[in-house]
């Protein structure tokens, strides 16, 4: 399913700023598990139930790794559990924090994952190409440079397993070699990719002035709607935001903004804006499965 992943870039692009940077910044407990869940589900949609166990495995051992070190260094807070062996106090309020950073964190990467997904290199040069050629192009190679370095890692891997060089043969010190030429093999492929990408761009003319680009992209009434939506629940959001209608405090204690009307809805437009890919997909399946029934 990636019915999003074929609305305009500028929709797509939209909808990633909003989501990625409200998620850096709002860390109220409703914001945090909006956007952990609303990433997680969308994740899963886009690549299918093995990104179940891949965000798992990364999810979990960096929550549990940034929930445990935040209390170990930081000490504020005004609610006392117990002391530590060095003396410094536990307090409920730097637990509650490192969980709340685990998942802002772990959010992040999610919804950048699905960034990867849905914003490939061309959407990404073909919104910001004129305006910033030269930051653009590193910009589009600098996300694109670990899923390619993932597949190409792959590859390089099962050739070295094929003739008996790969990091589960032979003694420690063989494996050892073996991970050291697999790692000089993919430095040389990285660099050897950086320099056929810019020695291609260029010989193209890109960032040329007055060169033209063919594009497959159509901005329709239908990415109209999408944009005009985003953009409502996005500055929606940011506007509540300003005003405080999402502050969380953590420090010196635990305390958050009294519940109302107002609050209430901007929490239902943060949760609308996250949801909508989701919603987009759903409505897809329903919609074609219409049309099947109707065969």
């Amino acid at each position: 399913m990636n019915e999003f992943k074929t609305y305009h870039p500028i929709v797509n692009f939209a909808y990633f700023a909003f989501v990625i940077g409200f998620s850096m910044f709002y860390m109220h407990p409703v914001c945090l598990a909006v956007t952990l869940a609303s990433g997680f589900v969308y994740s899963v949609m886009l690549k299918g139930p093995k990104a179940i166990k891949t965000n798992l495995l990364y999810m979990l051992p960096t929550m549990l790794i940034t929930a445990l070190m935040n209390p170990a260094f930081n000490h504020e807070g005004v609610t006392i559990l117990t002391y530590l062996p060095s003396g410094n106090p536990l307090t409920l309020e730097s637990i509650l924090y490192g969980l709340s950073a685990a998942v802002m964190i772990v959010s992040v990467m999610c919804h950048f994952s699905c960034y990867n997904a849905v914003m490939t290199s061309d959407k990404f040069i073909y919104l910001f190409g004129r305006v910033i050629p030269s930051l653009s192009l590193i910009l589009s190679m600098t996300l694109r440079f670990v899923p390619k370095f993932t597949s190409q890692l792959k590859v390089v891997t099962n050739a070295q397993k094929c003739i008996g060089r790969d990091v589960s043969n032979g003694s420690l010190l063989q494996r050892a070699k073996n991970g050291i030429s697999i790692l000089s093999v993919m430095v040389t492929w990285s660099l050897e990719n950086a320099v056929e990408t810019a020695d291609s761009m260029k010989s193209r003319g890109y960032g040329m002035r007055g060169r033209t680009a063919f594009s497959i992209f159509r901005f329709d009434k239908r990415d109209a709607a999408a944009l005009l939506c985003i953009s409502f629940l996005g500055v929606y959001v940011l506007v509540g935001g300003v005003a405080g209608g999402m502050d969380f405090r953590y420090f010196p204690s635990v305390k958050a903004t009294e519940p109302t009307i107002y609050t209430v809805s901007i929490f239902a437009a943060y949760f609308a804006l996250c949801a909508l890919p989701i919603a987009v997909e759903v409505l897809e399946v329903r919609k074609w499965k219409a049309i099947r029934s109707k065969i």
